[in-house]
């Protein structure tokens, strides 16, 4: 066992000095994003609340038509309506941005905060894949995913060497907290493994979930444990003749949305993706799950606004569902403010870990360097001497 757990410091030593600054980056843009929908909410709540509620709501038609004229060479990507009576509809334009609506009025409220949303945006860039665009997005990826598999590797191998072989309170009480040290060395010791003791589960629990993300094989494992068919990889589709496509005309769409509503069952939210061809899909936040992120979705044939498909979040098997929560426990908010706080603090550990970490492995490294020179010494003088 002795030999074994020495294996496994070593490994722990040289995955942690290996991906140092990768994991470093990671941690420090996974604190900073933990709390962005939550800023973006409170910086923009003048956009996305009405000023006052008045009357009913108007035809989506015509707040679709509101956001094409204020933005005509923009790509409408899709429309979300809030149940509650104060909240705006939001218009997606994709990568353009979005348009916040009065849905009882028509007026653009606005475009949300820019500059908060494109420092956000650099954040993610960099915890996915490392800020690279173009070919070398793919490499990022690739270079976050593997230093994200080795993070989960330091996190459990940390988790063990700590562990002591006898648990009792007179072992663990010299990691429950921070104490005044003496020594430099001793300070990182300390901070290294309270920070781990603190930190270990939660930083397994958001790689693990990391790899789901990062790796189809992770991804495809969860529908296996749970005794379901891994969804089938989408086959790329060859260019071609394009089919000329006929948008849903305003009368169309306002008739889709009454049909959309007669199913209306309590729910939080709905939006249609668009433009709207021969199927209009609707994505509803029933608001009624454990999962608060779980969604439904509606599809009617546009042509005379039946249902084509209702595939309800409850009926999706295990993996789906499992798969589906990840996800959002990867970010903290399956589990709300709490988790996403939880998630924070864990992922400022992790940044304190690879720095309390690599500290003590450059003074082990120095350490041995000094022991080599000191050996040399005697060496030298014997064959100078000799000489």
């Amino acid at each position: 066992m002795k030999s074994f757990r020495k294996v496994l410091f070593w490994i722990h030593l040289v995955a942690g000095a290996t991906g140092a600054i990768v994991i470093f980056i990671m941690c420090v843009t996974g604190a900073v994003l933990s709390f962005e929908k939550n800023i973006i909410e409170f910086a923009e709540r003048d956009q996305q609340r009405v000023a006052a509620v008045t009357g009913e709501r108007l035809p989506v038609s015509r707040l679709i038509a509101s956001a094409a004229a204020a933005k005509p060479n923009a790509k409408l990507a899709s429309l979300t309506i809030p149940s509650d009576p104060a909240s705006s509809a939001t218009i997606s334009l994709g990568r353009e941005g979005r348009l916040f609506i009065d849905p009882y009025t028509g007026n653009v409220l606005g475009e949300g905060n820019a500059a908060l949303r494109g420092f956000f945006s650099t954040m993610t860039s960099l915890h996915r894949w490392l800020a690279l665009e173009g070919d070398g997005r793919a490499w990022g990826k690739a270079i976050t995913g593997f230093f994200n598999a080795m993070f989960l590797v330091l996190a459990i191998t940390g988790l063990y060497i700590w562990m002591p072989r006898k648990l009792s309170l007179r072992n663990i009480k010299p990691v429950l907290w921070f104490r005044k040290t003496h020594t430099g060395k001793a300070r990182d010791f300390n901070w290294h493994n309270v920070t781990g003791f603190w930190c270990s589960l939660v930083l397994i629990v958001l790689t693990a979930t990391g790899m789901v993300i990062s790796y189809r094989w992770a991804s495809d494992l969860v529908y296996t444990l749970t005794g379901n068919e891994p969804p089938a990889q989408q086959a790329r589709k060859e260019p071609g003749e394009k089919k000329a496509e006929v948008p849903a005309t305003p009368e169309q769409l306002d008739s889709l949305w009454a049909a959309a509503m007669t199913r209306n069952d309590g729910w939080k939210s709905m939006s249609l993706r668009l433009p709207v061809v021969e199927e209009a899909v609707f994505t509803v936040d029933e608001g009624k799950y454990w999962n608060i992120f779980g969604r439904s979705t509606l599809t009617l044939n546009t042509a005379t606004a039946e249902v084509a498909k209702w595939e309800p979040y409850s009926d999706r098997n295990a993996g789906q569902q499992l798969r589906t929560w990840m996800r959002f426990t990867h970010t903290g908010e399956s589990f709300g403010f709490v988790g996403q706080l939880v998630g924070f603090i864990a992922c400022l550990g992790g940044a304190l870990l690879v720095y309390t970490g690599v500290a003590l492995s450059a003074r082990r490294f120095a350490r041995w360097l000094k022991r080599r020179r000191t050996a040399r010494s005697p060496r030298r003088e014997l064959a100078e001497n000799s000489i």
